[in-house]
């Protein structure tokens, strides 16, 4: 493919990132889901054994939340919400048939929606774990403050596994999105199908880098 038939979406150190948080939920994810659930126990090995995951999980949760702030500051902008994400929800019916609307960015209002919920969920998941983080931090905090932790925790944890389902369907129901995230490229018209203005916008930086001496 020539170099002007596709465009860079990601760079190197964003897939790393990214990839970085993927594994880091799938891990916190699993173990979380062993401790809730009884039947699920087996899922502790996860990270080694029961014990072993009791010690490792808010850590795992923790690098998790450090490596999706640094996504945070790269893309929020990215994210912010305005009237073209309007006509896309709007127009939602026509999406769900694979069709496109609005003059849409790098982000539509679909993945701005899960990246705003995500964050949500890390920021509750991180309190939450603190107050109930033994032997580091419970100690600081009435039993009550730490029933209410426990609650929050769980339903942020099943919030974001709801929420990175979503994403994952999304990714692969839009062809093209995981060569973005492995590759790092998306095909020009792909770009342009799905995100025009992002298109138009990386088209002009081309052409202006082109015309550098």
């Amino acid at each position: 493919m020539k170099k002007r038939d596709r465009l860079v979406r990601y760079s190197a150190p964003e897939r790393i990132n990214h990839w970085i948080v993927a594994f880091c939920f799938v891990l916190a994810a699993l173990s979380g889901l062993g401790f809730f659930f009884p039947s699920f126990n087996w899922l502790m090995h996860v990270l080694g054994t029961p014990q072993l995951a009791r010690i490792l999980h808010p850590f795992v949760g923790t690098v998790m939340f450090a490596a999706f702030i640094i996504m945070f500051l790269r893309y929020w902008k990215h994210n912010l919400i305005n009237r073209e994400d309007l006509v896309w929800a709007k127009n939602i019916h026509k999406i769900v048939q694979n069709e496109e609307v609005g003059d849409t960015g790098k982000y539509n209002f679909g993945q701005k929606c899960v990246f705003w919920a995500a964050i949500i969920s890390l920021v509750l998941l991180l309190v939450s774990g603190i107050v109930i983080w033994r032997p580091y931090f419970a100690g600081a905090f009435t039993i009550p403050l730490i029933r209410i932790a426990l609650v929050v925790h769980s339903v942020s944890a099943v919030a974001l596994i709801v929420v990175i389902m979503v994403h994952i369907y999304a990714a692969l129901w839009v062809k093209g999105t995981i060569t973005a995230m492995v590759e790092g490229w998306v095909p020009a018209a792909w770009a342009k199908k799905h995100h025009p203005r992002w298109y138009r916008e990386q088209r002009q930086r081309q052409t202006q880098q082109e015309k550098r001496p």
